[in-house]
Parts: C-alpha cells; structure tokens; sequence
C-alpha cells in the first residue's frame, strides 16, 4: 500500500476501477446484442422484438358503459358546469 495516500482515496480508486470495468462488460454486451448477424439469428429462431415482454395478439378491447337517462343528465350538467368555470 501506498503510504502517502489515505485508505480514503484507495477505496475511491478501487470504486472506480470496478464501475469501469462494470461499464466496459456492459457496453460490450449491449454492443453484441445490437450486431446485424445477430439479428438475423434472433429472426431464425423466432425471437423478433422485446425478449423479456410477449407480443400484442390483437389489440385492446375498448370498454363501453351504457348511461341511463337520469345519468346522461347528471353527466351534460356537469359538463356545462365545467365548461362555465374555463371560459
């Protein structure tokens, strides 16, 4: 150990060193898995887009409620009263 600097500053470099070397393995991995001929495996095998999500099969159903006629005038009332406090 080096006597002049204090285990401070050691254990600052040794931090350093290791949150490099975390980035490096990081960076390559992400660098590998952006390549084209890795793509074209993934299309081979079938893994086309997010690997950790599954797919949309068909897309959302949209949900409806059907208001009763006391209910879509509760519901104008409110909007009107809205609409005279914004404007």
């Amino acid at each position: 150990m080096l006597q002049d600097v204090s285990i401070v500053q050691q254990i600052g470099v040794a931090a350093l060193a290791v949150a490099t070397v975390a980035w490096a393995v990081g960076l390559v991995r992400v660098m590998r898995r952006e390549r084209p001929d890795v793509e074209a495996w993934r299309k081979a095998q079938g893994l086309q887009g997010l690997r950790a999500l599954p797919g949309q099969q068909r897309p959302p159903r949209a949900e409806a409620v059907e208001l009763t006629a006391d209910e879509r005038a509760a519901f104008a009332g409110l909007v009107r009263q809205f609409g005279k406090r914004h404007s």
